[in-house]
């Protein structure tokens, strides 16, 4: 049996096998955080990586071909849902009475993933004739515990898309060794639940560990996609749980200070961060009775000036902007010439504030205009502004968002 840890060969292997650069996103939809946001691209074009559902699937394809003939394949090939066919060595491989496990290290690229560097091992074992493929989650994989995902309750946190990679697998295996495809599959991600706590999988009722997941099989680095499916499971969960009410929020503090002027569960709470356009535009399409967006004084401020991605990177605070909409709330010229020459969102806040101009209002009211424009009709729509320490500066009220 080989060592647990990543083996110098299996790391040059599956950093080596680089995905093609035309493939689409398809990382975990849990597994980047606000800080990983935060970092910024390297200036160098970036290195794709592999999902969990891809390792996965060809460390499950490692561990029955051991089962069928003795010896594990290394490296060992795997179909991706595109057709292509990536090479992984493995970091860990035993056989033993009635199983076989194999094992491989993630390589997330340089897409910022917590999972990155994490060993995906699958162990395999025979089953009845006829019963085709069984999943089990080990150590380190959840288990969903609330209805809205794709997978019901009590069903271990491996997505369709890598159940579909890992039967391929299974089928190709047995069509080169003569198995029979009846099997029982139990994937673990030693320390999974340890990496858990930084995603959102206890929000979304993902008891116990990571999730197995993908829809290409490739990781895009930076492509956000992943923050932007936790959000849509996020809505599809409070859907599922009968919420008439969601929030989404820029971040911690506008979350927890929405949280507490509503009351709100967990359940309702999305933690949209940037995406404000990826919460309202899933919405539009899945819809909820009432959703409030709710941040902080810059990100709204730009939501006002009409941007759906608060990144800093699409976009900055448009100091002119706020002097033109504290001119709109009946600001006098020195205000707006201060405001105009602020060195940031806050200090302009500041500086209408101390002159009696509702300068939040009037932001909250243009947010709202921008965010009911993705939203669409059907909803009650409300934007909340908050300070820095989650004090109530603005909010507008819930109005349909329809024309």
């Amino acid at each position: 049996m080989r060592s647990a840890g990543e083996t110098p060969a299996a790391k040059a292997q599956n950093r080596a096998a680089e995905p093609p650069a035309s493939a689409s996103g398809g990382t975990s939809p849990v597994s980047i955080t606000h800080a990983d946001m935060e970092t910024a691209e390297p200036d160098r074009p970036l290195r794709r990586g592999w999902t969990t559902g891809t390792c996965a699937a060809a460390a499950t394809r490692a561990a029955y071909e051991a089962l069928l003939t003795g010896s594990f394949p290394d490296p060992v090939s795997v179909l991706l849902p595109g057709g292509a066919r990536p090479s992984f060595a493995l970091a860990t491989s035993q056989l033993g009475d009635g199983f076989a496990r194999a094992g491989i290290v993630k390589d997330a690229g340089d897409d910022p993933d917590v999972t990155h560097g994490a060993l995906i091992v699958s162990t395999v074992r025979l089953a009845a004739p006829g019963t085709g493929v069984a999943f089990r989650a080990g150590e380190g994989v959840g288990t969903v515990t609330r209805a809205g995902l794709p997978l019901p309750p009590g069903e271990p946190a491996i997505n369709p898309v890598p159940r579909e990679m890992i039967r391929t697998a299974i089928a190709e295996a047995a069509s080169l060794h003569g198995g029979g495809g009846a099997v029982v599959v139990e994937l673990s991600i030693p320390g999974g639940e340890k990496i858990a706590e930084k995603t959102l999988n206890g929000r979304l009722g993902i008891a116990g560990g990571l999730s197995i997941l993908g829809t290409t099989g490739v990781v895009v680095p930076f492509s956000c996609s992943a923050w932007i499916h936790s959000i849509h499971r996020g809505i599809d969960v409070a859907r599922a749980a009968g919420l008439d009410h969601v929030a989404g929020a820029t971040g911690s503090t506008s979350e927890a200070a929405v949280a507490a002027l509503y009351g709100l569960p967990e359940t309702a709470l999305i933690d949209m961060g940037d995406f404000v356009g990826g919460m309202l535009k899933y919405l539009r399409h899945h819809p909820v009775p009432r959703v409030t967006v709710a941040g902080g004084m810059a990100k709204m401020t730009k939501l006002g000036q009409g941007l759906l991605d608060l990144h800093s990177r699409r976009g900055e605070v448009d100091l002119h902007w706020l002097s033109r909409a504290a001119i709109d709330m009946g600001g006098e010229t020195g205000l707006t010439a201060r405001i105009a020459q602020s060195n940031s969102a806050l200090e302009a806040f500041g500086h209408a504030l101390a002159a009696g101009v509702d300068l939040p209002g009037g932001v909250a009211a243009c947010a709202w205009r921008t965010a009911a424009a993705a939203l669409g009709s059907g909803m009650r729509l409300e934007v909340v502004v908050f300070d820095r320490s989650g004090g109530l500066l603005a909010r507008t009220g819930f109005r349909d968002s329809g024309p």
